[in-house]
């Protein structure tokens, strides 16, 4: 505009200046801009020329949408943050702008304490490739559990209780990946090989078991599909894989004593913290037996 003109803003701490940010108008002291070691510090200690209109407006060409914020920070020390993740991204921006360090800090570990509790307990990758499914097996360190489930593979028609059956093998997927997710990686595959629904097991990149849930059952008539819920032994190999964790390979008895099926014959499903301290304890009890 042609009354707007650079000059020298330098005054007493208590001097009072007019801000014009980006539109939005502010009313502050030269103390309060100078309070800290900032770019503002610089503009108004008569080190910088600053823009003014003809009414005395000083102009800076930024949003004044967190601006009253910045002015909280240097009058306190201190100021309260956003709520929201995008609200902070912006008050980061400026903050980074006018070289304000500590309330730059502030904002970056307010945002990495939300990604924090934003990030979700468990996640549970559904592959869509063969060659997918190798490159997570092989780049994780842990322990790998594949439900393969695709009910559309099918030849012939379902027995009666095999669309119950393939739920609850899809519940067990579901509760095991929320109890093993910092130990196992669970992954999911809905486009696979022609099975109905199978459950393998890795370790160290390598398959260590595999439970197939599904048969061909004759009636008088035609064939039929039965898709079966075996909970024990699903349970006894999920412990098994957890030998797997260790990076210097699992104890070769431990193996041994794990494919032994007929130690599950019994198994109670009580608790999630009673199937893991029963099944740990028949291992090292066929362990024991093996070695006498």
């Amino acid at each position: 505009m042609s009354g707007d003109h650079k000059t020298l803003i330098k005054g007493s701490p208590s001097q009072y200046v007019k801000l014009n940010v980006g539109g939005t108008l502010f009313y502050t002291t030269i103390g309060t801009l100078t309070k800290s070691d900032n770019m503002l510090r610089t503009m108004f200690s008569g080190r910088m020329e600053v823009l003014t209109d003809s009414e005395g407006w000083i102009l800076i060409d930024r949003c004044g949408k967190h601006f009253g914020t910045i002015l909280n920070y240097l009058r306190d020390g201190t100021v309260a943050l956003p709520d929201s993740y995008r609200e902070i991204m912006e008050l980061l921006a400026e903050a980074k702008y006018f070289l304000i360090e500590e309330l730059t800090d502030s904002c970056q570990q307010a945002l990495s304490k939300k990604e924090r509790e934003a990030e979700p307990i468990c996640r549970v990758p559904l592959i869509t490739s063969q060659k997918e499914e190798q490159l997570l097996i092989m780049s994780t360190s842990k322990p790998v559990v594949k439900l393969l489930i695709n009910r559309h593979n099918n030849k012939y028609s379902y027995t009666s209780t095999s669309d119950d059956n393939l739920l609850k093998n899809i519940e067990l997927f579901d509760k095991l990946s929320l109890r093993f997710s910092g130990r196992v990686l669970f992954i999911k595959d809905v486009i696979g090989s022609n099975e109905i629904c199978c459950w393998s097991f890795f370790g160290h990149g390598k398959k260590c078991a595999e439970v197939c849930c599904t048969s061909i059952v004759y009636a008088t008539d035609k064939k039929h599909t039965k898709v079966e819920f075996p909970e024990a032994r699903i349970y006894e190999e999920t412990l098994g894989i957890l030998l797997y964790e260790s990076r210097n390979g699992p104890d070769q008895d431990l193996i041994q004593a794990t494919s032994s099926r007929g130690a599950v014959g019994g198994l109670s499903c009580t608790s999630d913290e009673e199937e893991e301290r029963s099944g740990l304890a028949r291992l090292r009890s066929n362990k024991q037996n093996n070695q006498s």
